[in-house]
Parts: structure tokens; C-alpha cells; sequence
């Protein structure tokens, strides 16, 4: 049977990779398949560096059109990032009738309601293994393995950028700057690591899972999204004697009146599988009604990793390529004509517990006044912790964790206690989740 013809739009990390393990599991994958999987050309805009990857007897172009519009291309894996020209190129591409591979997150967290519903109408696939956390299959995890489940939430560390960071700041005790420069010096973070340290990057991923795991549209401009560039490492430390860690995690999680989906710092137990990621890994906790608590865990980023998703999605839509249209899998796991419209909730509505670190006067009454303004706002204290006093008198750190509470009744009590006249610096508040 006549080999698969693949157009490969850009060639840097990731399409590099994909081409190598290609060659190199040929046979494997043929196997698999059905029928081989060949790079039939190649568009990137350095056509010399791509031309020293694939070598001579593969085309290379440098206008992404000469693949789009090539009879012979069977999918097109687009690998070139960002919102602009990849969804263009997405678009184009799936109009010419071909299947599309892409490890484009950001395209599909903003762009994906509009791509899918292009691609129902032609008929073709699009597959997006690689978008979410590198090598791990979370995504036919979610979308084919949890099928009969009603999944209640997901929590996972899907950015190694920050979990990298995170890491050297509890295990080394670095600062975040210093912790950011090691990983710059690694290649883990970018020159502009913006997207990663802000949360970006992980609410995008997040995003897409939740559309599949509850059937709803994606929604990524009503995803909350904090980033880890405010956090002290005396807060990872007080975190830690408490019993707890500090992940970024991105979170979706179903609730009666509707959706949560958000990415921040979280304190997480530390005797939690997941609280124990360390390094740039990533891990993704699956809660569902009929298997349980479910880990995915590995590699998150990487050429060889992101390229055995990719190559994996190449196999399905080879496997599917005369299949009937309407016998496929979904994209968002649920029928195109099946996704709600559960909404998805405000972080003011969002239910969870918290810590709270304020640094205060040291003298009496001033913890009363403190627990007496949660206990107007019905927010229950979990423990405390008061350290000494600071070696030159009249200050410490009170710390406290609190049980579940609305976020919104939480940021009334913070700003009451902000306002006591005892309360001698901003207040840090991160949220907790017990992941059980």
C-alpha cells in the first residue's frame, strides 16, 4: 500500500525530532500503521538548516503553499507556533482537504472552536496529542481511555518551565530570579520566559482539557491565570512545615453551578504523588467517577518526547484515513451537536481553601482580631502557625490555613485584615487543594 505523505511546516526542535524518530522506527511504525509514514516535504523559512536535517533527496520550500497545495500530501503537521500565520496555515490546509497534526496549544486554546468546526465541515482530522503535556497521552487518555467516566476534575503540573524553578527554589532554596536564570541556562525557559512564568502556557493547556474532559467549547479567555514571578521562597519554606508543596498547577473541575478553570501556585500535601514532580517533569491527576484517581506523568517539552505524540497522532490518522467522517473520534471527545454550555465560573465563585501569610505587630490581641474577621466570613481555620519574633523585635509572621471557602469571602477577609492597623505588610495569599 502507498505510503502516507506527510508536509512538515517547520523543522526547529520539535519537527526535527519527528523527522528522526520517523527514520528511525520506520519499520515499527509500519507495523503499527498499516502502511508507511514518509516526510514527503518540508517548508521552513531557513531552507539551508532545513536542508542539512532531511538531507537532499527530500523537497524543502520556503513558502508553506507548495505543501498546502500538494496533491500528493496526504496530512500537514503544522509545528510553527503562535496565532497568526500557524492558523492561517491550519485553516488553508484543512480547505485543501488534508488532515491536520499540530502542536500548537496556543492556537487551539484560542482558535479551536473555529478549526474543529472547519474541519467537520471537510471532513478531515485534526489531531493535537503534542499540544498538551509533551510525550504523556493525556489527551486519548481523556478523550478514548476515560470514555465511560464522568470525569470530576483534572489538576496537573504542565508547564516544566515553572515546575523546574519551583524546584530549585524549595530543593536549593534559590531565589526566583536565580532560579529563573538556571533554568534559562538549561533550556528549559525561554530568553522571554513570559508566557511560562505567567501561567500562560499551562492555562492553554488547560483549557484544552477541559473541553474534553466535560464537553464544553474552548474557552481560553475565561480561564483565571496567575503565574509564579510574585512567590518568596519563605513562603515554599513555611509551605514545607506545614506539610505541604508549591506547584503550579492548572486546574478544571465540575461544580453544579458550572466549570473551574484556573492556573496558579497551589499548596498541594506533600505525601501527594503529584507534590513529588520534580525538575521539568510534568504530571496530570485525573479524577473520574468509575476508575478513580488516575497519574500521567512524564516528560512535558523536549524534540524526541512532543515528536513520539505527533508520530502517535500520524499513526491514528493513518489508521483512519478511509474511515468514514462520522465514525471517528471526536475531537473534544463528546459529539460535535453534544457540548454544553455549562459556564464557566468567575474566580470570585470559585470554592477552595487558602494560606495566608501576614506579617504582623508582635503583641497581644492582634490574632484575635485576625481570626474574629474570618469568623464573619464564615472561614473556618485548618492550622496555624506563629513564628518568633524577628531579631530586632515587634514583628512576626502569622500563618494560616484555611478550611474551603468561597474565593470571593476569602477576598473580603483580606481586605479587612489588610486594613488593621497591626497588619504590617501586604498579605500573601495562595490557594490549597488537597487533591484526595
Amino acid at each position: 500500500m502507498k505510503p502516507i505523505q506527510v508536509g512538515l511546516l517547520g523543522i526547529g526542535t520539535v519537527g526535527s525530532g519527528t523527522f528522526g524518530v520517523l527514520q528511525r522506527n520506520q519499520q515499527e511504525i509500519q507495523r503499527r500503521a498499516g502502511r508507511g509514514i514518509v516526510i514527503a516535504g518540508v517548508a521552513d523559512l531557513d531552507v539551508e538548516r532545513a536542508r542539512a536535517i532531511v538531507g537532499e533527496s527530500i523537497p524543502v520550500h520556503a513558502d508553506a503553499q507548495a505543501l498546502i497545495h500538494d496533491p500528493h500530501i496526504d496530512i500537514i503537521v503544522e509545528l510553527i507556533g503562535g496565532y497568526g500565520v500557524a492558523r492561517q496555515l491550519v485553516l488553508q490546509a484543512i480547505e485543501a482537504g488534508k488532515h491536520v497534526v499540530t502542536a500548537n496549544k496556543a492556537l487551539l486554546a484560542v482558535h479551536g472552536t473555529e478549526i474543529f468546526a472547519a474541519a467537520s465541515r471537510k471532513g478531515v482530522v485534526v489531531a493535537f496529542e503534542a499540544a498538551v503535556a509533551g510525550g504523556i497521552p493525556i489527551i486519548k487518555a481523556l478523550r478514548e481511555g476515560l470514555t465511560a467516566n464522568r470525569i470530576e476534575w483534572i489538576a496537573g503540573i504542565i508547564n516544566g518551565t515553572t515546575n523546574y524553578i519551583l524546584s530549585q527554589m524549595r530543593s536549593e532554596g534559590l531565589d526566583f530570579a536565580s532560579a529563573l536564570r538556571a533554568a534559562q541556562a538549561l533550556g528549559y525557559a525561554e530568553a522571554d520566559p513570559t508566557f511560562d512564568i505567567e501561567g500562560v502556557d499551562a492555562a492553554h493547556k488547560a483549557t484544552i482539557m477541559s473541553a474534553i474532559a466535560f464537553g464544553i467549547p474552548v474557552q481560553f479567555e475565561k480561564a483565571h491565570v496567575e503565574g509564579i514571578s510574585h512567590l518568596q521562597g519563605v513562603d515554599l519554606r513555611y509551605a514545607e512545615q506545614l506539610g505541604y508543596r508549591i506547584k503550579l498547577l492548572g486546574i478544571a473541575r465540575r461544580r453544579p453551578q458550572g466549570i473551574e478553570l484556573r492556573v496558579h501556585p497551589t499548596l498541594i500535601p506533600a505525601q501527594r504523588l503529584v507534590a513529588n514532580v520534580e525538575g521539568a517533569m510534568n504530571a496530570v491527576v485525573v479524577q473520574a467517577d468509575a476508575v478513580g484517581t488516575t497519574l500521567y506523568y512524564g516528560k512535558g517539552a523536549g524534540s524526541e518526547p512532543t515528536a513520539s505524540a505527533v508520530v502517535a497522532d500520524l499513526v491514528d490518522i493513518t489508521r483512519l484515513h478511509t474511515a468514514d467522517p462520522l465514525h471517528r473520534v471526536p475531537y473534544l471527545a463528546f459529539q460535535p451537536g453534544a457540548l454544553s454550555d455549562t459556564p464557566i465560573l468567575p474566580i470570585e465563585e470559585v470554592t477552595t481553601a487558602f494560606y495566608l501569610r501576614l506579617r504582623v505587630r508582635d503583641e497581644a490581641g492582634v490574632l484575635a482580631q485576625i481570626t474574629a474577621l474570618l469568623a464573619q466570613r464564615q472561614i473556618s481555620i485548618d492550622a496555624l502557625l506563629q513564628r518568633p519574633s524577628s531579631p530586632s523585635g515587634g514583628a512576626t509572621d502569622v500563618i494560616i490555613l484555611t478550611h474551603e471557602t468561597r474565593e470571593g469571602l476569602m477576598r473580603e477577609a483580606i481586605a479587612l485584615m489588610q486594613a488593621l492597623p497591626t497588619v504590617l505588610s501586604e498579605i500573601v495569599s495562595l490557594r490549597k487543594e488537597e487533591l484526595a
